[in-house]
């Protein structure tokens, strides 16, 4: 066995905890992605260097782009946009809308014990509703 010397990662101050939405600096303005569009994002990627003879993909890229393959939700664009759209309208952090839009819970009890920081932002009825409009999308999706 071959053993690498690797620095130790610098432990941030204070724990981070993605239950109270404290992720830390690096994520303080990020953009949060569904694993739908970054399936999307890097299909695009792979369709114009497989166009490209000589660039090969690397494994990271290879494995990164089979579980985003696996594990999206929505297979196309329109549909994306339409999740989106359904939560543009709530009082909810970025985080949070990709949690729900990339765990699909099925019901309000389910989401809000999953993704903790939600707590009252959003009504049990609007949370419910907004879940089942996802999951129509998600069953009838072109």
């Amino acid at each position: 066995m071959i053993k690498r010397k690797t620095q130790p990662r610098a432990q941030p101050e204070g724990e981070l905890d993605a239950g109270k939405l404290d992720l830390g600096e690096d994520f303080q303005d990020a953009e949060c992605l569904l694993i739908s569009e970054v399936k999307v994002l890097l299909e695009a990627q792979y369709e114009g260097r497989k166009e490209e003879e000589d660039k090969e993909m690397s494994g990271v890229f290879t494995r990164t782009l089979e579980y985003v393959q696996k594990f999206s939700r929505y297979t196309n664009r329109d549909t994306i946009k339409e999740v989106r759209a359904l939560m543009k309208p709530t009082n909810l952090h970025p985080f949070e809308c990709a949690q729900l839009g990339n765990l699909c819970c099925s019901e309000y009890e389910e989401a809000k014990s999953l993704i903790p920081s939600i707590g009252d932002k959003i009504s049990d009825e609007d949370l419910d509703s907004l879940l089942k409009q996802m999951d129509s999308l998600k069953k009838y999706q072109g």
